[in-house]
């Protein structure tokens, strides 16, 4: 087996009662044993440890999100919601949805002023932008599917949030650089505020968390949405222009979907449903970028790069028009994945020029993107993988703290077209499909997604992102299965991203000089960005050797059962 590893903080010797020593693990490869790759060293250990107890990929994949709520509450999370796809080694297929609603008290004009303009700020940061939060129901749904009980599975994000756990330098920084945003919406301080700057190997310690979770583990879901928690996230409701209701929290379910599956060269691939745009997208991009036969190109090449483009170009002026909860709209995914109406869609492709966005889509505006969600890919030894995708939506939710409690919530009703046309924080356009209901789910782009071959786990791959997400899980795909890269090569590789509106092609600053010159050429407009996404990836041959590969753009790491 091999091992690539380094120590991020070094100390002489385990410091009690506090988690300081943080073994950072890019890659393993290993055959017979469970892998967990998340974005942060503590969690994917939390999920390894369950594992080594006996617990399986789900038990895992439990304890893994609720560590990511305490060690990294920029995107982890009790006070959102996500995404989950689960394969079994019996063949059973599942998908959990446990997106956050719209408030019974919400409605279609809620963040628009007298003007009818709409009112970003409203949307995305304070009280007034929180939907009912989806996790620990959804982490209660995974449970049957789990082999140990609850309060095992929570038990490490306990320790983590009382006994504490020194941060890193990316952590101190995001601390730092959003201290003004904490400040202004939060009437009680927090322990995210301190006087002094955060730096790394400050301890992080979490008390109001750990009485939240130890509520969790003694209560159950009602732990969370009833009694004390729930009427503390009431309370902070009241702080400001919130308008969730115990009604609201004591009725919130999870919906199991059948997954979206669809053959790609004699692989399956198994991804999320709407209210998730990323499974559509992704049958749609793979479909039609296999029409120009993309296998005969290389990575990043320009015939690749414009094929792919083009194809997320159409893919994404149809989210817009077609794509939100499947409960509210009439579902259109069948048509949209069908290989006809995928080919009529490729007949304007021009492989010597860009295709104009005004040739599939109304033109309009769109501001700067920004992107923070989180992602985990497990396999175990028996077979079993699964693959979860969760957010706050923006950095930190809405910023908002429930005081007591000490989580933050999400500002996830900025994903819903807050006025038909009016881009949101993603830069994606929604129209009346993806508008505000009470009860419905926001359109999302988190595209968990688990690729088989012979029936088991080939590929389990997901990222963050935002609007990011489906193309670069797009691009993982065609990475191992058309340009048989290796998974590190395919996780840590620039990338590139286009979605219809604007019209701009997002590179990373370490894309090809020689693609970008010649795309240029072709009329396409690039935009070079610092960063997209942290892909978690786990690949898997026929003969059982599994590689873990975690994204080098952040701390994210590998735990090995």
């Amino acid at each position: 087996m091999k091992k690539f590893a380094f120590l991020l903080i070094i100390c002489s010797q385990f410091a009690f009662a506090q988690f300081t020593d943080i073994n950072i693990v890019k890659e393993i490869h290993t055959k017979n044993k469970g892998l967990v790759v998340s974005a942060h060293p503590l969690a994917s250990e939390a999920g390894a440890k369950i594992m080594k107890m006996g617990g399986n990929a789900y038990d895992a994949v439990i304890a893994t999100q609720y560590a990511l709520a305490v060690v990294y509450p920029q995107a982890g999370n009790i006070g959102g919601g996500g995404f989950l796809v689960g394969v079994k080694n019996n063949g059973e297929k599942f998908t959990i949805d446990f997106r956050e609603t719209a408030p019974e008290k919400s409605s279609r004009d809620m963040y628009l002023d007298r003007k009818g303009n709409a009112n970003t700020d409203l949307s995305q940061n304070g009280r007034l932008a929180v939907g009912i939060p989806g996790s620990i129901a959804g982490f209660y749904a995974t449970l049957k599917h789990a082999k140990l009980p609850m309060e095992k599975l929570i038990q490490p994000a306990i320790d983590l949030a009382e006994q504490g756990f020194a941060i890193t330098q990316k952590e101190a920084d995001l601390l730092n650089n959003q201290m003004e945003f904490f400040n202004r919406h939060n009437k009680n301080k927090t322990v995210f505020q301190k006087s002094t700057p955060w730096k790394q190997g400050d301890i992080l310690i979490q008390k109001e968390l750990a009485t939240t979770l130890k509520l969790i583990q003694k209560n159950g879901a009602k732990g969370f949405y009833e009694g004390k928690t729930a009427q503390l996230i009431i309370d902070e409701m009241k702080r400001g222009n919130g308008i969730i209701t115990l009604n609201d929290l004591k009725n919130y379910k999870v919906a199991e979907r059948k997954p979206i599956t669809f053959n790609y060269k004699g692989n399956e691939i198994v991804s999320m449903p709407l209210p998730s745009s990323g499974g559509i997208l992704l049958a749609q991009m793979l479909k039609m970028s296999s029409f120009e036969n993309i296998e005969k190109y290389q990575q990043n090449s320009t015939q690749a790069v414009q094929i792919m483009v083009e194809a997320e170009r159409r893919a994404f002026a149809d989210r817009a028009e077609f794509m939100g909860d499947p409960k509210f709209i009439n579902d259109k995914t069948e048509m949209l994945i069908s290989d006809e109406y995928l080919k009529n869609r490729w007949k304007t492709f021009n492989k010597n020029a860009a295709t104009p966005s005004s040739e599939v889509g109304k033109i309009i505006p769109q501001p700067k993107e920004s992107t923070e969600t989180t992602h985990i890919s497990i396999v175990d030894k028996d077979g079993n993988g699964v693959a979860v995708t969760t957010t706050l939506n923006g950095l930190y939710g809405s910023k908002v703290v429930v005081s007591g409690a000490g989580f933050f919530l999400n500002n996830e009703m900025d994903d819903f077209s807050i006025k038909p046309g009016v881009p949101n924080m993603f830069g994606a356009v929604g129209g009346e499909a993806n508008k505000i209901e009470p009860g419905k789910r926001m359109l999302s782009s988190m595209t968990p997604t688990i690729v088989l071959k012979n029936g088991k786990p080939y590929i389990v791959v997901g990222t963050p992102g935002g609007t990011t997400i489906p193309t670069s899980v797009y691009q993982s795909i065609v990475d191992v299965i058309d340009f048989k890269l290796s998974p590190n090569r395919s996780v840590n590789s620039p990338k590139f991203h286009h979605q219809w509106l604007p019209e701009t092609v997002m590179v990373e600053k370490n894309f090809p000089e020689t693609t970008i010159k010649d795309l240029e050429k072709m009329n396409y407009k690039i935009e070079q960005v610092s960063q997209i996404g942290r892909t978690e990836m786990i690949v898997i041959d026929e003969n059982g050797n599994a590689i873990a590969v975690a994204d080098g753009r952040g701390d994210d790491s590998v735990g090995i059962e």
